[in-house]
């Protein structure tokens, strides 16, 4: 059966950039690609699958579209003698250089719990970006509102003195990898295609210590405690994240530190429930003050206010007051104090608070209704209820 048109195949104009071709057959790799496609439609899949990397293999290399641009499938096919592949490459040009990059979203890249790896100058090692860290910091509500200049102590990584860095012993040296000659990468083939991973021998070193240095374990650095300073912006709420660039774990081979986050915790407050930018506070009320109204102060955060109480104050009552919460990091005006009222039933009475009471009690009912308006409403929705 002939050959498609390369261009047909991965869905891309005559005249598309490098990247668009990459781009395409990045999407066709991932949808096709034998790990992806199991059972009755693997077959075709493997054939779509090679299909595209084929078309990549010759779209990919410079030399090879050109020819495929002026004659065809004929200007790349090896047994009509316009193909153009060097010595041993056996028509895989470009590809498996292009490989690893391209299959990075099916086979990860890097080591584990590791940033992203890339090789450093002149094709040596791979370098890798260091873990990041977490820290939970626990401040108090006050603290968050406020905002907070504090220190922490976290684990850093200085150049170890005893083997100045090498991770050898003193007297003794590394010596390179014989698994990936110094590359720290080796190439595993798997039928039709390459997968390129870090040398498991040397871990992305290039190198192997016979004698590691007894103070740092091999590794070149020794850990240690550094303080920190941190400051809390006002405003931060639970949960929120504090960045502190380059002071996660080293990277390796020259590669970036990672980055170090430190995770909000609040206390728990006596008074205080904070709802965003809102604050939220119960104001107990004695049942006569409850009654007759009155002034009754209450807390916020940095002073102390007063609400006045209308006669006949219902339990539950809530009294807003604006501009008296948080303001958040994100805000523009501070949120507000809701203070929720809760009337205090007396307690341990003596006989002659009793005898008062029984007193008020009669008079209440002898008013009727007028003093208890809830309890009317309350006897008539039972009523219908049982009817």
């Amino acid at each position: 059966m002939a050959k498609r048109d390369y261009y047909d195949v991965l869905g891309v104009a005559k005249n598309a950039s490098d990247d668009d071709i990459k781009k395409a057959y990045r999407k066709l790799a991932m949808k096709y690609h034998p790990d992806r496609n199991q059972g009755d439609g693997a077959k075709a899949a493997e054939e779509q699958f090679k299909e595209a990397k084929e078309a990549y293999e010759m779209l990919s290399d410079a030399q090879k579209r050109a020819a495929y641009d002026q004659y065809g499938h004929a200007g790349v096919d090896p047994n009509a003698g316009g193909f153009r592949g060097g010595p041993g490459q056996e028509g895989f040009g470009g590809f498996a250089e292009a490989f690893g990059d391209i299959f990075g979203d099916i086979f990860g890249n890097g080591q584990g719990g590791q940033g992203g790896g890339r090789r450093g100058g002149g094709g040596g090692q791979r370098v890798y970006r260091g873990n990041d860290l977490s820290y939970a910091m626990e401040i108090t509500l006050e603290e968050a509102a406020l905002g907070k200049d504090t220190q922490i102590r976290i684990p850093s990584w200085e150049h170890c003195e005893a083997c100045s860095g090498t991770g050898a012993k003193p007297g003794t040296k590394a010596k390179t990898c014989h698994t990936c000659n110094g590359s720290g990468t080796v190439q595993m083939r798997q039928g039709f295609f390459a997968i390129q991973q870090t040398c498991p021998h040397c871990h992305g070193t290039g190198k192997i210590i016979p004698e590691p240095c007894t103070v740092c374990d091999g590794a070149g650095k020794v850990k240690k405690q550094k303080t920190l300073e941190v400051k809390i912006p006002a405003g931060i709420n639970e949960g929120m994240r504090i960045r502190s660039a380059g002071n996660g774990e080293p990277g390796t081979n020259g590669g970036p530190a990672g980055d170090l986050y430190i995770e909000i915790r609040i206390k728990p407050h006596e008074i205080f429930e904070r709802d965003g930018d809102d604050l939220h506070c119960t104001v107990p009320v004695g049942l006569v003050t409850a009654a007759l109204g009155g002034s009754v102060e209450v807390p916020t955060l940095t002073s102390k206010v007063e609400i006045e109480l209308p006669e006949g104050t219902q339990h539950g009552k809530t009294f807003r007051l604006r501009g008296k919460g948080i303001k958040g990091i994100r805000s523009s005006y501070p949120g507000d104090l809701y203070c929720h009222v809760t009337v205090e039933t007396p307690v341990k009475l003596t006989e002659h608070q009793r005898k008062l009471l029984k007193e008020l009690d009669d008079s209440l009912r002898k008013g009727g209704e007028r003093h208890s308006p809830n309890a009317k409403s309350w006897t008539d929705r039972v009523k219908d209820l049982f009817k």
